[in-house]
Parts: structure tokens; sequence; C-alpha cells
């Protein structure tokens, strides 16, 4: 019976490869490709890829057929992997020339429900996109500057409400429930605790579903992140409504939605709801568990090494000495975190938030001395350079002292956040959040992991298995 069961379920995944199969274009005629594996036919290598760890899938691949280039099939792509710094600089100076942005189906069918509308969508184009978050309302620190305090003011009443009086937390879902809210304060302009705790399972579901076979069969991953995303669509449209009674009022725009509510494509028409609904709903899954995940991350590494923790707490002893009790922390303290953000970047050095992201080619282009066919796509990872020994000595060691010296290790080893045109927009935003975090945590408690050797699950996005659970002793 079981037997039977699971040919049931793997029947749709099958049909949906053989379609996407079928439905590109062969690319036999190009020679010179780079050397590797398109695995097997129609799955190619997805499930080594979902399923065997995304970093393992890389280096096992680079040590088998090249260190700079290789190419492989996976969700229903064939794809070239480019590697290590030259690769990185490569790709970062070569975006819109040979390749743009590509989002998985699974990602694209995710965020994109507005397009199976009747009414052809309002398309508002990326530049438009990267306008408002780029506006001088929001994402450039000049901006954020303003939001500090509030960022900072959230994070104390979570911690005096989710932390202070329980002697064992779970770090993981404390991180979840912060960041979510501070996501929905800064894009939504909205801070109900209890409609944003709501949606945190919602959220979850979505992350693991953006990297998935996209088969919409209940019971599949795919199947719970779309029933997932209806449900912050429906919430977010409940939003919307009310953001623009409220701006019908003259409230000012002072978060990202309101400035989306007013964009318009270029004859001057404004967005749909729904379209609306699902941009947001990206921004907030990528301001949400990506933070989300680092801290949780520095709260197991610097929990299981108290001579780090000791110089993280000398140094926001000293900002906190410069300040008045009640004050909130401003821009010139997080300038003397240094050390503090040394530790979260080898933080996300050894578990990246997030591993990769995909690219479309443009045109045909050579590199390293083989051809990369137009639509094919690229995948675009730091796990080449971030546990390479060459650049990074006795790599599993956590080390915050790395970076201390600019010049310790080459250009483009260490892109967390990567580089050139698409850098990370919220680059400085996570920076902010995180840091409020550590300053909020380290001086109120002093921590133990309870399960050091706690399983890490995850494909994309690493993960405790058991919610990272830490006993707590205030100072």
């Amino acid at each position: 019976m079981a037997a039977f069961l699971l040919i049931l379920c793997l029947i749709p995944v099958v049909l949906a490869f053989s379609f996407l199969a079928f439905t590109r274009k062969s690319n036999d005629g190009h020679k010179n490709l780079a050397p590797g594996s398109f695995g097997w036919p129609i799955m190619g290598e997805t499930l080594e890829f979902l399923f065997g760890k995304p970093d393992k899938f890389v280096f096992d691949r680079m040590k088998k057929y090249n260190p700079d280039i290789f190419k492989t099939k996976i969700l229903g792509e064939e794809t070239v992997v480019i590697c290590g710094p030259s690769g990185h600089k490569f790709l970062f100076s070569n975006e819109q020339k040979l390749f743009t942005a590509f989002r998985p189906h699974s990602t694209q069918k995710i965020f994109r429900s507005y397009q199976t509308q009747t009414a052809a969508p309002v398309k508002i184009s990326r530049d438009a996109e990267a306008k408002i978050l780029k506006s001088p309302g929001f994402l450039k620190p000049e901006a954020l500057v303003r939001y500090l305090g509030k960022m900072d003011s959230i994070t104390q009443q979570q911690m005096q409400s989710y932390w202070e009086g329980n002697e064992v937390v779970k770090a993981f879902p404390l991180a979840k429930t912060l960041t979510l809210s501070l996501a929905c304060r800064f894009f939504l302009g909205i801070d109900d605790p209890e409609r944003i705790a709501r949606l945190v399972s919602n959220f979850d579901d979505i992350t693991v579903g953006l990297h998935s076979i996209p088969v919409k069969f209940p019971g599949t991953i795919f199947y719970k992140a779309n029933k997932a995303a209806a449900a912050i669509r429906k919430e977010l449209r409940i939003v919307i409504q009310e953001k623009k009674s409220a701006m019908a009022t003259g409230q000012p725009m002072q978060d990202i939605l309101s400035h989306m509510i007013v964009a318009t494509d270029p004859s001057g028409k404004y967005m749909p709801e729904a379209e609306i609904a699902d941009k947001i709903m990206g921004l907030l899954t990528a301001g949400y568990s990506t933070v989300a995940t680092a801290m949780t991350f520095f709260m197991k590494y610097v929990g299981e090494r108290p001579e780090i923790y000791e110089k993280i707490l000398a140094e926001q002893l000293v900002v906190s000495a410069a300040k008045k009790p009640a004050d909130l922390l401003e821009w010139d303290d997080i300038q003397k975190m240094k050390y503090s953000w040394n530790a979260i970047n080898e933080v996300m050095r050894l578990k990246p938030p997030l591993q990769g992201t995909f690219r479309e080619v443009l045109t045909d282009f050579t590199y390293a001395g083989y051809t990369i066919p137009k639509g094919w796509k690229v995948y675009w990872t730091v796990s080449t350079t971030n546990k390479n020994p060459e650049f990074f000595p006795e790599p599993e060691k956590f080390d915050p002292s790395r970076y201390e010296d600019s010049n310790t290790f080459p250009p483009f080893t260490f892109v967390p956040f990567g580089g050139g045109p698409r850098m990370c927009p919220g680059k400085e935003y996570a920076r902010l959040a995180i840091l409020t975090f550590v300053h909020n945590v380290v001086k109120r408690f002093k921590w133990e992991v309870i399960l050091p050797d706690e399983k890490i699950i995850g494909d994309m996005m690493p993960t405790p298995a058991k919610g990272l659970p830490i006993r707590l002793r205030s100072h």
C-alpha cells in the first residue's frame, strides 16, 4: 500500500518535469559545453541538489569536473555553476549584459498569482521596483537612520515579552517572530504583534517551497507553500485596503506599501491590489527568513564560545555606557559595533542564510574556455568560496578576527549579500536589524546551547531541527 501511494505521489512529479523537458529548446548543436552531467532523464540532478545539500552538491562537482565551472540540470533547467572569486567577479560585472535575474518556476508560481487573472496585469518594471526600494524613504542608510529607534524599541518589547522570565527558550522561533515584526512594521507600517504572529508558520512554508519541485499535489512542499501564500495574500489584501483608507485621510507615506500603492506603469495605471500583495509578500519573505537565520546561528556559535561572547558583551557595554538608560540606539552606536559585526560575518560564512540565486543567460558567451548558450541558467552560490581553505584558513573554525584586516582574503571571496547591480538592496536593513538584536540580547543574557549537536536541516536555508533551545541566565 505504501509503495502504491509513493507511486501516486511521483506521477505528477514525473509529468511536471516531462512537460518542462519537452518544452525546452535543445542545445545539442552547441559545442564545447562545460564539463558535468545533466543527470537522470527529465529529473536531471534536481533530487541531489535539493536533498543532498546544495553546498555539498557544488563542492563534489567542482572537485569531479572543474573548479571554475560545471554544467548540470536542476529544477527543469540546463544550468552552469560558475565558481570561485573570479566567477563571482564575472557574474557581478555582467548583470544585464550577459544574463538577468531568474526565479525558479516554483518561486514564480508562488509569487505571481496576479498573472493568472483574466485582466492583463499592470507591468511595473524591475527598474521601477528598484527605485521604490532605493528611494529616500527606505533602504538607504540615511533613511534607515530614522527607523533605527523604532527597530530598537520593537526588539526591546520582544525581549521583554518572549525572552525575559524564561529559563529555556527556542531561539529560532523567537528570532522569526522578531524579524517578521520588524519587516511588517518597515514594509507595511503595521505593528500588531498578534496579527503578525499568525503569519509566521505561513512564511516558513513559503520559504521551504521557493526551491521545490513545482507540483501542486496535496502533501507536497509546493502545495503547502501555495496554500500558505494564499493565506498571506488574503491578509495583505486587507492591509492594503486599510492603508488606502488611511492615505485617503492624509496619512503620510512612511512605508514601502504606501509607495507601491501609488506606483504607476508608463501609461499612468496603478498596480492591481493582487500584484501589490504578491510583491509585498516577496519583500517580506526576503526580509524575514534570512535575517532570522543569521540571528539564530549567532546564538549558536557565540553561545558555544564564551571568550567571543565576552568580547561582544564588552563592546556592547561601551555603547550603552555612552547613553542614558532610556535612550534608543542611533547611527553612531551601530558604527561602534565592529567586532559584533565581524562575528555576524563569520556566522554568515559558516551558515549562509541563503545558499545562492539563479540568472538567465541573455546571449551565448564564453567563460573559462566553455560556451554557455542563450536561455541556460547560471546558478551563483557563496558556497564555492566560503569554506575554501585557500581563502579561509581552518575554514570550519569560528573566528571573527578574520575580518579585522580587509586585506586578509582576496576580493570576491566573501560576498554574503552578492555584488554588482544586484547586490541585496536590504543589506543595510539586515545589518541594523541583526546588530540591534545582538545589542539587546547580550546586554540582557548569557546563554547556553542545550543541544550542541542539534541536526541542521533545510536545503537552501539552514534550520536547526528543534529550534535551537537555549538556557538563559540574566545579568
